[in-house]
């Protein structure tokens, strides 16, 4: 239920707000009146970031019996997480992350899931993705197989000051005045703002749906290649 200010009485669990993204959507949320709860292994690092009023609750995706108490009594609950840096097999462990937390929130009657995941052609069309898309696609796919109904929003590249991809591609520009360029630079992306994809991760809340989950693919308009974007 939302009130004439804009405030909402449903409380919101946030999986992954130590992150980039999290963190600013926590302000987005915090900013619009939302009771907002933080799912995190190490509390005591993320508490002293959290504006007033914002709960945190330890637990951890891989371990299951953590997440029956930070989903109860919550409505919608956003997964940001991802298993990239960690030790062993990331896909692996995204694909077990996933898979627990779907079962747990639907035991706990969880009214919608809100992902967010990777833009590329769909892995079930045959299409040849990186591991990493792969694996962002198969997290989505894990997260339905709950039966919890699952936003998912596919983004590329994310610009904006603090992100990984925009400051690894700072700093490639500002430091080298030469640069043999790897393949890579040539893939084609989609750009989107920060701002833009927390706009996109806030509305999920008041989107109209039933059981069925929905995908939203919010690459930018323009496609460029990363060299263009370092050129730019």
């Amino acid at each position: 239920m939302t009130g004439p200010d804009g405030s909402s009485d449903r409380l919101v669990l946030i999986a992954g707000a130590s992150g980039y993204v999290g963190g600013r959507l926590l302000r987005a949320l915090v900013d619009r009146g939302h009771r907002v709860r933080c799912l995190a292994r190490r509390p005591e690092y993320l508490r002293p970031r959290l504006p007033a009023g914002v709960e945190v609750i330890a637990g951890d995706c891989l371990e299951p019996d953590s997440l029956g108490p930070a989903l109860d009594g919550v409505d919608s609950a956003y997964y940001l997480v991802h298993s990239m840096g960690a030790r062993g097999d990331f896909a692996t462990q995204d694909r077990q992350a996933a898979r627990y937390f779907g079962e747990a929130a639907r035991q706990a009657g969880i009214r919608r899931i809100v992902y967010l995941g990777g833009l590329g052609e769909d892995a079930a069309d045959g299409a040849r993705l990186s591991h990493h898309l792969r694996s962002r696609q198969e997290t989505g796919e894990v997260l339905r197989e709950s039966g919890v109904p699952v936003i998912e929003f596919r983004a590329s590249v994310i610009l904006g000051s603090g992100s990984l991809s925009f400051e690894i591609i700072r700093a490639l520009t500002e430091r080298l005045p030469v640069m043999i360029c790897p393949r890579w630079v040539a893939t084609v992306a989609q750009p989107i703002a920060v701002d833009d994809v927390i706009a996109y991760l806030v509305a999920a809340l008041d989107l109209p749906m039933g059981a069925a989950s929905r995908v939203f693919e919010i690459g930018g308009a323009e496609r460029v290649a990363y060299g263009g974007i370092m050129r730019e």
